[in-house]
């Protein structure tokens, strides 16, 4: 009887193919939509004569907005369902715990011990490195250090984390109080970047930090279902769970500050992203969850930017509309969970 009733609650060989059928169905379904999209921002409403120069070199100029918002969706998208992972909770994101405020205090901190002129002159792919360096360092003592010890405590983290980020912010208040306006205004152009004035040398060495985390996870992929299950769960099935919870958050905070490095601070956006994948993959799964991120975010960005930009001819408010979109979903996610 035993053995008849195992085998009726497991999943048919049927069932699972129907399963993998879907989910593949979904995510083609998914990046063919993003691929139309950037089809669409590439040549609609090219005003040059078609085959000209000039209407190839508009269309070199908008691949680079194409490139970026790859590279953003992919980092802030499959980062934050990973984050989700070693966290064990869908509500925090990187962004929230101080990253976007550790951005501005380096860029504040730039412009008011330099001056506008010489962080200027010192624009190039070795600052970004630094700024992302910096970031990345940030992240790896701070998450590390606190999922790693005895008692770990996710509201611990969330605690230093919230404070972490107010007291960055103040310090950039405060010396953004004392720059003269001039280099105000060169200071908030940094802060709020926008994709379509990304910087085209930035974006090899971005796709190459992708890629190589990209693999990395996707070897580590059913390791992160078992950190996913829990601190004690994972240790009883034999996973290293301090070592996994440090890697993880280290190629995390790599991404996020690709990303940061690239178009600013942006921080709704994997929430967003992540709400989406979870709700159209139905599955904790990071074999199915991971792919599904890239390809939503990279579909959730390419039509908000063709929208914006050919629609409302609004494309640099992009970040803004992301960042007001992903804010009332969270809040109405929130008060949702809250609810209940």
């Amino acid at each position: 009887m035993a053995d008849v009733s195992v085998r009726a609650s497991a999943p048919s060989s049927e069932e699972t193919s129907r399963v993998r059928s879907s989910y593949r169905a979904r995510l083609i379904g998914i990046s063919v939509l993003a691929i139309l999209a950037a089809v669409a921002i590439l040549f609609y409403g090219n005003p040059a004569p078609a085959g000209s120069r000039g209407y190839w070199t508009i269309v070199e100029s908008r691949m680079v907005s194409v490139g970026t918002i790859l590279i953003v969706a992919f980092c802030h998208g499959v980062g934050t369902v990973v984050f989700h992972a070693v966290t064990n909770n869908r509500i925090l994101t990187p962004s929230i715990l101080g990253f976007d405020a550790l951005y501005r205090v380096i860029q504040t901190g730039l412009v008011f011990f330099f001056g506008a002129g010489a962080v200027a002159a010192s624009d190039g792919l070795l600052k970004v490195v630094v700024q992302s360096v910096l970031m990345v360092a940030f992240a790896t003592l701070l998450y590390g250090w606190l999922f790693s010890g005895t008692h770990a405590s996710l509201h611990v983290l969330l605690l230093v984390g919230v404070v972490l980020g107010m007291g960055f912010s103040s310090l950039s208040t405060f010396m953004q109080r004392l720059l003269t306006p001039s280099e105000f205004d060169i200071l908030t152009a940094r802060l709020f970047g926008h994709i379509s004035v990304s910087n085209v040398a930035y974006l090899p060495w971005g796709a190459l930090v992708c890629v190589i985390v990209g693999a990395i996870l996707w070897r580590r992929r059913h390791v992160l279902d078992v950190v996913s299950l829990g601190r004690e769960t994972a240790i009883s099935l034999g996973v290293a769970y301090r070592r996994e919870v440090v890697i993880a958050l280290v190629l995390v905070a790599v991404l996020i500050s690709v990303s940061t490095s690239l178009v600013g601070p942006m921080t709704f956006l994997g929430f967003v992203v992540a709400l989406l994948t979870y709700q159209i993959v139905g599955s904790s799964e990071h074999t199915r969850t991971l792919p599904m991120a890239a390809a939503v975010g990279a579909s959730t960005l390419l039509i908000a930017y063709f929208i914006l930009r050919h629609l409302f001819y609004a494309a640099g408010l992009i970040n803004v509309i992301i960042e007001l979109v992903g804010g009332l979903v969270f809040l109405g996610y929130l008060l949702r969970k809250g609810l209940r």
